[in-house]
């Protein structure tokens, strides 16, 4: 008996070990690229592609980062996707949070229905209706602006995908909570406010990180509808770094660099919430 307790530890550890080994394996894949990104961004041009690569530049040209802001007007660039970013992602949470709580909760009719045909209209390709829309957004007169930028992806495939993870969160909450609310005299819309959205906290930080990544990487939608210079985002801009010539490495991915920074701050603020929405959000009926 203590023979085989023994033999079933060994073989859990030896089984737990395998798992370390594998996710470290994967970690260390994973993480090729950024390190590799963040030490070419302070090498010398003439160091970019020297075989053997060295991962430790020598010297380190911290002059990289500066001959940045030197070559295009970055601060100009990042404040354009701050705030489409945070636009976005302001109304993407809230439009998706009221839909995504009238679905799971207001009975109406039709409403199965509705909310497939919302499903539905993820599977379509952004490229397909790439040409429609900008030809919408320029009777509209909204070219060479970044109302685009921020009204199509609040109500376009990321609203949609928000509403089905508010829906799916929202239908996890115990409905005795609305019944003892709705005793008291609250009304739907101080239930959702007060009761519903306190509660959603993970799934609400699970689709801020992947709303503001969305909106922060969208490269295909600029390239569309922005023509202005002035009115470009990161993801367009670091294009600027390439020309006839070619492409000049130790510049773009300093500026990467510096593009990647807000993400990772919202992750590491949001990451407890994001784990926590991604296993609470499961597919309830």
């Amino acid at each position: 008996m203590k023979t085989s307790l023994f033999a079933k530890k060994n073989s859990a550890a030896g089984g737990n070990l395998f798992h370390y080994v594998l996710l470290l394996a994967v970690s260390v894949v994973m993480m090729t690229p950024f390190v590799w990104m963040v030490s070419t961004s302070l090498k010398q041009p003439a160091d970019v592609f020297v075989f053997p690569p060295r991962l430790i530049p020598s010297p380190v040209r911290w002059a990289n980062y500066a001959d940045v802001l030197e070559t295009i007007p970055f601060h100009l660039f990042y404040g354009n996707s701050v705030y489409i970013a945070l636009l976005v992602t302001a109304g993407t949470v809230l439009f998706s949070s009221m839909a995504g709580y009238s679905f799971a909760r207001i009975p109406f009719w039709g409403r199965s229905l509705v909310f497939l045909l919302l499903l539905s209209t993820m599977m379509i390709p952004n490229e397909v209706i790439a040409i429609p829309m900008f030809l919408f957004m320029r009777e509209l007169g909204w070219i060479n602006t970044h109302l685009p930028l921020i009204i199509l992806p609040v109500f376009g495939a990321g609203g949609v995908f928000g509403v089905f993870v508010m829906r799916q969160f929202f239908l996890g909450i115990p409905k005795e909570l609305e019944e003892a609310a709705m005793i008291d005299g609250c009304s739907r819309l101080r239930i959702y406010s007060t009761i519903m959205l306190p509660l959603a906290k993970p799934a609400i930080a699970t689709l801020v990180i992947f709303t503001f990544l969305t909106s922060w990487n969208d490269f295909f939608d600029p390239l569309i509808f922005i023509n202005d210079r002035k009115l470009m985002t990161l993801p367009l801009a670091l294009s600027l770094f390439t020309d006839e010539s070619g492409t000049s490495w130790h510049l773009l991915m300093s500026a990467s660099v510096m593009a990647t920074l807000p993400l990772l701050i919202v992750f590491f603020f949001a990451q407890k919430q994001f784990i926590e929405g991604v296993s609470m959000t499961g597919l309830k009926e």
